[in-house]
């Protein structure tokens, strides 16, 4: 017997922070597939676009940035897109927390950003969902990764 969830049944890691908000919010959407755009929805979007470019990947001096970065976890059964994942190069390689990236040189340290709009949430959903971000990463990286940030942000407003 395997370990590791079949890729047919992968779940979306934008399910994790329906699925902590609302049981049935997760079914209508991701089961039902029953879904309606509405003024902040599309917001959302047009404030996420930026978060959202696969082509825009970064590097200034000690920080490289990867947006829309693919991540999956086959032993959770995950698979989804972070909006921003940050490399910060380290001094000396710690092969538990730092990577060797391509075509750079030295260690780098990763850190998963979600990007949500509005209001932080009076709950954990959000930070729910960068938490399973961050233990798609580990698998995938096989380092442990100890913090990630989500960045709150509506128009004309940015909060950490």
């Amino acid at each position: 017997m395997s370990d590791f969830v079949e890729e047919d049944d992968y779940l979306l890691l934008s399910g994790v922070q329906h699925m902590a908000f609302c049981e049935r919010q997760w079914a209508l959407i991701h089961i039902e597939q029953l879904w309606a755009e509405n003024a902040r929805t599309l917001e959302g979007k047009y404030l996420h676009a930026r978060a959202d470019d696969t082509f825009a990947d970064e590097t200034r001096k000690d920080l490289r940035v990867v947006r829309a970065m693919p991540i999956v976890s086959r032993s959770l059964g995950i698979r989804g897109v972070a909006d921003v994942v940050e490399f910060h190069k380290v001094e000396a390689g710690h092969d538990d927390i730092s990577v060797r990236l391509n075509n750079r040189m030295g260690w780098w340290q990763p850190f998963p950003i979600e990007y949500k709009r509005g209001q932080p949430k009076p709950d954990d959903r959000d930070a729910v969902q960068l938490c399973a971000q961050a233990m798609a990463l580990e698998e995938m990286l096989d380092i442990s990764i100890a913090s990630g940030f989500y960045t709150t942000f509506r128009r004309g407003a940015e909060s950490q």
